[in-house]
Protein backbone atom coordinates (compact mmCIF):
# COMPACT_ATOMS: atom_id res chain seq x y z
CA UNK A 1 0.00 0.00 0.00
CA UNK A 2 1.12 3.28 -0.57
CA UNK A 3 2.35 5.19 2.65
CA UNK A 4 -0.19 7.71 3.89
CA UNK A 5 1.33 11.14 4.16
CA UNK A 6 -0.34 14.17 6.19
CA UNK A 7 -0.23 17.44 4.26
CA UNK A 8 -1.29 20.27 6.70
CA UNK A 9 -3.32 23.45 5.25
CA UNK A 10 -3.87 26.71 5.51
CA UNK A 11 -7.38 29.14 7.14
CA UNK A 12 -9.34 31.66 5.49
CA UNK A 13 -10.39 33.56 8.64
CA UNK A 14 -12.88 35.52 6.08
CA UNK A 15 -14.14 32.67 4.62
CA UNK A 16 -14.03 29.99 7.44
CA UNK A 17 -12.44 27.77 5.65
CA UNK A 18 -9.28 25.57 5.54
CA UNK A 19 -7.25 24.89 2.06
CA UNK A 20 -4.56 23.72 0.37
CA UNK A 21 -2.87 24.07 -2.87
CA UNK A 22 -3.25 21.16 -5.10
CA UNK A 23 0.45 21.32 -6.09
CA UNK A 24 1.29 19.73 -2.58
CA UNK A 25 -1.60 16.53 -3.55
CA UNK A 26 -0.12 16.30 -7.43
CA UNK A 27 3.59 16.07 -5.74
CA UNK A 28 2.91 13.50 -2.79
CA UNK A 29 1.08 11.56 -5.53
CA UNK A 30 3.58 11.60 -7.77
CA UNK A 31 6.22 10.25 -5.34
CA UNK A 32 4.28 7.29 -4.54
CA UNK A 33 2.32 8.79 -1.83
CA UNK A 34 -1.23 8.82 -0.70
CA UNK A 35 -2.25 12.56 0.34
CA UNK A 36 -4.46 13.20 3.18
CA UNK A 37 -5.03 16.72 3.74
CA UNK A 38 -5.08 17.95 7.91
CA UNK A 39 -7.24 20.53 8.89
CA UNK A 40 -5.26 23.57 10.32
CA UNK A 41 -8.08 24.55 13.23
CA UNK A 42 -7.83 20.81 15.05
CA UNK A 43 -7.37 21.02 18.34
CA UNK A 44 -3.78 19.62 19.83
CA UNK A 45 -5.42 17.02 21.42
CA UNK A 46 -5.55 15.09 18.04
CA UNK A 47 -2.06 15.40 17.18
CA UNK A 48 -1.31 12.18 18.69
CA UNK A 49 -3.62 9.95 16.91
CA UNK A 50 -3.27 11.96 13.91
CA UNK A 51 0.64 10.95 14.12
CA UNK A 52 -0.17 6.90 14.68
CA UNK A 53 -2.15 7.25 11.62
CA UNK A 54 0.06 8.58 8.85
CA UNK A 55 3.60 7.47 7.62
CA UNK A 56 4.69 10.64 7.20
CA UNK A 57 3.87 14.64 7.76
CA UNK A 58 4.14 17.64 5.38
CA UNK A 59 4.29 20.73 6.40
CA UNK A 60 2.93 22.90 4.24
CA UNK A 61 3.65 26.43 3.30
CA UNK A 62 1.28 29.70 4.42
CA UNK A 63 1.11 32.69 6.48
CA UNK A 64 3.86 34.15 9.46
CA UNK A 65 4.51 31.91 12.93
CA UNK A 66 3.72 34.01 15.62
CA UNK A 67 6.92 35.37 17.30
CA UNK A 68 5.63 34.96 20.56
CA UNK A 69 6.13 31.23 20.23
CA UNK A 70 9.91 31.42 19.36
CA UNK A 71 10.50 34.52 22.65
CA UNK A 72 9.71 37.58 20.15
CA UNK A 73 7.84 40.31 19.55
CA UNK A 74 6.12 41.28 16.48
CA UNK A 75 8.31 43.56 14.41
CA UNK A 76 5.80 45.70 11.76
CA UNK A 77 7.34 44.11 8.56
CA UNK A 78 5.08 40.67 10.08
CA UNK A 79 2.82 39.43 8.26
CA UNK A 80 -0.50 37.72 8.92
CA UNK A 81 -0.49 34.69 11.67
CA UNK A 82 -2.81 32.34 12.53
CA UNK A 83 -2.51 30.95 16.07
CA UNK A 84 -4.94 28.10 15.74
CA UNK A 85 -2.64 26.61 12.91
CA UNK A 86 0.34 27.35 14.77
CA UNK A 87 -0.27 25.23 18.24
CA UNK A 88 -1.96 22.34 16.51
CA UNK A 89 1.12 22.06 14.00
CA UNK A 90 3.67 22.87 16.62
CA UNK A 91 1.91 20.03 18.73
CA UNK A 92 1.53 17.68 15.76
CA UNK A 93 5.32 18.21 14.58
CA UNK A 94 6.95 17.52 18.29
CA UNK A 95 5.07 14.18 18.23
CA UNK A 96 5.90 13.28 14.70
CA UNK A 97 9.85 14.11 16.28
CA UNK A 98 9.20 12.17 19.28
CA UNK A 99 8.13 9.10 16.96
CA UNK A 100 10.65 9.47 14.36
CA UNK A 101 7.99 9.68 11.90
CA UNK A 102 9.50 11.27 8.66
CA UNK A 103 8.75 15.37 8.16
CA UNK A 104 9.51 17.20 5.06
CA UNK A 105 8.83 21.03 5.63
CA UNK A 106 8.51 23.21 2.71
CA UNK A 107 8.44 27.15 3.08
CA UNK A 108 6.64 28.07 6.59
CA UNK A 109 7.09 24.70 7.10
CA UNK A 110 10.82 24.41 7.22
CA UNK A 111 10.00 27.72 9.55
CA UNK A 112 7.55 26.00 11.89
CA UNK A 113 9.91 22.99 11.98
CA UNK A 114 12.66 24.70 13.46
CA UNK A 115 10.55 26.49 15.85
CA UNK A 116 9.10 23.51 17.21
CA UNK A 117 12.73 21.83 17.40
CA UNK A 118 13.85 25.12 19.89
CA UNK A 119 15.28 27.47 17.18
CA UNK A 120 14.19 30.54 15.69
CA UNK A 121 13.46 32.57 12.62
CA UNK A 122 13.75 35.81 11.15
CA UNK A 123 10.59 37.76 11.58
CA UNK A 124 11.76 39.86 8.13
CA UNK A 125 15.10 38.81 5.39
CA UNK A 126 14.80 42.90 4.43
CA UNK A 127 15.10 44.86 7.58
CA UNK A 128 17.13 41.53 9.26
CA UNK A 129 20.22 40.78 6.86
CA UNK A 130 22.49 42.65 4.51
CA UNK A 131 22.09 42.62 0.78
CA UNK A 132 19.57 40.07 0.77
CA UNK A 133 18.55 39.02 -2.52
CA UNK A 134 14.64 38.81 -4.19
CA UNK A 135 13.01 36.20 -1.91
CA UNK A 136 9.76 36.99 -3.19
CA UNK A 137 9.27 36.56 -6.97
CA UNK A 138 7.83 38.24 -9.74
CA UNK A 139 7.86 34.96 -11.76
CA UNK A 140 5.43 32.06 -12.32
CA UNK A 141 5.71 29.72 -9.13
CA UNK A 142 7.18 26.84 -11.07
CA UNK A 143 10.48 28.89 -12.36
CA UNK A 144 13.31 29.05 -10.50
CA UNK A 145 14.89 32.29 -10.08
CA UNK A 146 17.71 32.02 -7.84
CA UNK A 147 19.98 29.61 -6.58
CA UNK A 148 21.38 27.44 -3.27
CA UNK A 149 24.16 25.67 -2.63
CA UNK A 150 24.05 22.78 -0.35
CA UNK A 151 25.91 20.90 2.34
CA UNK A 152 28.25 17.93 1.17
CA UNK A 153 27.23 14.61 2.47
CA UNK A 154 23.53 16.23 3.24
CA UNK A 155 20.38 14.50 1.94
CA UNK A 156 19.74 17.60 0.09
CA UNK A 157 22.96 17.57 -1.54
CA UNK A 158 22.81 13.65 -2.38
CA UNK A 159 19.20 14.57 -4.38
CA UNK A 160 19.92 18.21 -5.79
CA UNK A 161 23.77 18.25 -6.31
CA UNK A 162 25.90 20.96 -5.61
CA UNK A 163 23.93 23.94 -6.59
CA UNK A 164 20.28 24.10 -7.84
CA UNK A 165 17.69 26.92 -9.19
CA UNK A 166 14.94 27.20 -6.70
CA UNK A 167 11.72 29.59 -6.31
CA UNK A 168 11.09 31.82 -3.44
CA UNK A 169 8.23 33.09 -1.94
CA UNK A 170 8.83 34.08 1.53
CA UNK A 171 9.90 37.36 3.69
CA UNK A 172 11.10 34.98 7.15
CA UNK A 173 13.46 32.24 7.14
CA UNK A 174 15.31 30.00 9.48
CA UNK A 175 17.67 31.94 11.91
CA UNK A 176 18.91 30.37 14.80
CA UNK A 177 19.07 26.48 13.94
CA UNK A 178 17.67 23.39 16.45
CA UNK A 179 19.71 21.74 18.85
CA UNK A 180 20.14 18.15 16.93
CA UNK A 181 19.70 20.06 13.12
CA UNK A 182 22.25 21.48 10.92
CA UNK A 183 21.49 24.05 7.81
CA UNK A 184 21.85 22.61 4.65
CA UNK A 185 21.44 24.53 2.42
CA UNK A 186 21.79 28.49 1.68
CA UNK A 187 21.51 30.82 -1.13
CA UNK A 188 23.88 33.48 -2.33
CA UNK A 189 23.21 36.18 0.72
CA UNK A 190 23.38 33.57 3.43
CA UNK A 191 19.73 32.96 3.70
CA UNK A 192 19.26 29.11 5.23
CA UNK A 193 17.36 27.66 2.51
CA UNK A 194 17.58 23.61 3.88
CA UNK A 195 17.78 22.09 7.38
CA UNK A 196 18.13 18.24 8.33
CA UNK A 197 18.01 16.81 11.82
CA UNK A 198 20.94 15.20 12.42
CA UNK A 199 18.74 12.66 14.84
CA UNK A 200 16.07 11.42 12.93
CA UNK A 201 16.08 9.09 9.33
CA UNK A 202 13.97 11.73 7.57
CA UNK A 203 13.20 15.08 8.66
CA UNK A 204 13.96 17.63 6.25
CA UNK A 205 13.15 21.81 5.71
CA UNK A 206 13.56 23.33 2.18
CA UNK A 207 12.62 26.88 1.95
CA UNK A 208 11.39 27.15 -1.27
CA UNK A 209 8.34 25.73 -2.85
CA UNK A 210 9.08 22.70 -4.68
CA UNK A 211 5.91 21.49 -4.90
CA UNK A 212 5.36 24.05 -7.50
CA UNK A 213 8.38 22.71 -9.57
CA UNK A 214 8.60 18.94 -9.49
CA UNK A 215 6.84 18.40 -12.92
CA UNK A 216 9.73 20.90 -14.43
CA UNK A 217 13.09 19.12 -12.84
CA UNK A 218 13.41 15.49 -11.70
CA UNK A 219 15.62 16.36 -8.86
CA UNK A 220 12.90 18.24 -7.49
CA UNK A 221 10.60 15.33 -7.76
CA UNK A 222 13.27 13.31 -5.93
CA UNK A 223 12.85 14.97 -3.11
CA UNK A 224 9.36 14.20 -2.64
CA UNK A 225 10.01 10.73 -3.49
CA UNK A 226 13.19 10.27 -0.86
CA UNK A 227 10.44 11.62 1.79
CA UNK A 228 8.26 9.06 0.48
CA UNK A 229 9.86 6.18 0.48
CA UNK A 230 11.99 7.05 3.90
CA UNK A 231 8.43 6.47 5.06
CA UNK A 232 7.79 3.01 4.44
CA UNK A 233 7.90 0.10 7.08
Amino acid sequence: MAPIIGITSSYDREAGRTFLSRYYVEAVEAAGGTPFILPSVLSERHSEQIIQSIDGLLLSGGVDVDPILFGEEPIPAMGDICPQRDLFEISLTKYALEKDTPIFGICRGIQLLNIAAGGNVFQDIVTSIAKPLKHDQSGPRWHGTHTIKTLPGSKLASILGEKTIVNSFHHQSVNKVAEGFRATAWSNDGVIEGIESLMHKFVVGLQCHPECMWDKDERILNIFKAFVNSTRK
